[in-house]
């Protein structure tokens, strides 16, 4: 434990905008008070149920401002533009030691910028850089104002905000490290008969508007594979527990009948059974990747999002490749994602294609490329906010 503090306790504020930022301020919580002493310690700020169960009070419900996209965004734009207020207010009236900003740059970077204004004596930690390295570089640049230190979750991104003029950065490590053991098959689990059905993952994604996008053609697209598959073939949709209704619905138009299962345990149990997947764009093609499950990525935006594309910068949409730094994993997006082509896509991963082979081949790289010795990542994390918040003091 770090008695830097002696009896003179301080206040870390942390401020999340949506349920993966409340699991990684939980952790990042947990792993302060195991560093630093419970006792020698106050939290203030936003986040969810995790964050809760670790001492924070959070100003307000963190569903009031966890929405996606751009026309979702424009549709609680007051709520959003008052919740903004109200945290840079409060964190200004706390005067805290150290404000952590987690993901969400759309809230938490416009309030870090109201606090740096008002109060310039508070450092600033973000946790989950934006991704300056796809579109907008030139954030990286102007974060320097406002953020003293960020905490990376993707071995390239300190490399890319030094490139782009960014805030210093330390790669933390990313969340996943620290599940291997569920996200991994042990012996047997996965193909051990070669008679049996192939093990198909569907994950259409964890928004309404992805589901809504993607279902219908991930739903033509296995139709069109049954008839052409060289095995037989079960699916499984892990589905997140919001929108499982809808996705059973949408599922019932479906040639072939998938099981749905629900939670975390059930979602890892068919990971680490899958002989493949067909999923939306996400955090999901890294999970993948780390349980060596080749895939096929897809991803459909709104009309308004897709003027957007032109901006993109990086090489790929899918964090497995960007890790990698090679496109091995295809990726159909927009107007690509069409069931002939999804089909076309998938069909060479359902044997013991040069395609498969080349995923599988690629994936064993992961953990050299996002290993960071014996700390996991929330303690990592945690010892670099300990530093910001010694040297501040």
């Amino acid at each position: 434990m770090d008695s830097t503090f002696g009896a003179d306790a301080p206040t870390i504020w942390i401020v999340a905008g949506e349920e993966s930022g409340d699991q990684l301020g939980a952790k990042l919580m947990r792993a302060l008070k195991a560093r630093l002493g419970a006792e020698a310690l106050r939290f203030g700020g936003v986040g969810g149920h995790a964050m809760a169960a670790e001492g924070l009070k959070s100003l307000f419900p963190l569903q009031d401002i966890a929405v996606m996209g751009i026309v979702a965004v424009i549709g609680r734009l007051p709520t959003v533009l008052n919740r903004i207020r109200m945290t840079a207010d409060a964190a200004v009236a706390a005067d805290p030691d150290l404000l952590v900003i987690i993901d969400s740059p759309d809230f938490t970077h416009r309030v870090a910028r109201a606090v740096r204004r008002r109060a310039p004596h508070i450092p600033v930690v973000d946790y989950v850089s934006p991704s300056v390295w796809a579109w907008r570089p030139g954030r990286a640049a102007k974060m320097r104002a406002y953020v003293d230190h960020v905490l990376a979750l993707l071995p390239f991104e300190p490399e890319a905000h030094k490139r782009l003029g960014g805030p210093p950065t330390t790669y933390v490590g990313h969340p996943l490290i620290e599940r291997l053991a569920e996200v991994r098959p042990a012996s047997g689990e996965r193909g051990s008969d070669p008679d049996a059905p192939l093990k198909l993952l569907v994950l259409p994604g964890s928004r309404r508007s992805e589901v809504s996008r993607l279902m219908e053609p991930f739903g033509e697209a296995l139709a069109l594979l049954k008839a052409q598959a060289p095995r037989t073939f079960e699916i499984t949709i892990p589905a997140v527990s919001h929108l499982a209704d809808e996705i059973k619905a949408r599922a019932e138009t479906w040639g072939v009948k998938p099981r749905i299962v629900l939670g975390e345990a059930a979602k890892w149990e068919a990971f680490r059974q899958a002989d493949l997947a067909l999923a939306a764009s996400g955090t999901v093609t890294l999970e993948l990747g780390l349980s060596g499950v080749p895939m096929v990525v897809a991803y459909r935006v709104s009309k308004i999002e897709e003027v957007l594309k032109y901006l993109i910068k990086a090489p790929s949409i899918v964090l497995t490749n960007l890790v990698l730094g090679e496109n091995v994993i295809p990726e159909l997006i927009q107007w690509d994602c069409t069931p002939e082509k999804l089909r076309d896509a998938v069909l060479p991963l359902m044997s013991d294609s040069v395609e498969r082979r080349r995923q599988v081949a690629a994936f064993e790289k992961l953990d050299e490329l996002m290993q960071i010795g014996v700390e996991a990542p929330s303690e990592r994390a945690a010892r670099i906010v300990g530093e910001v918040l010694a040297a501040r003091r």
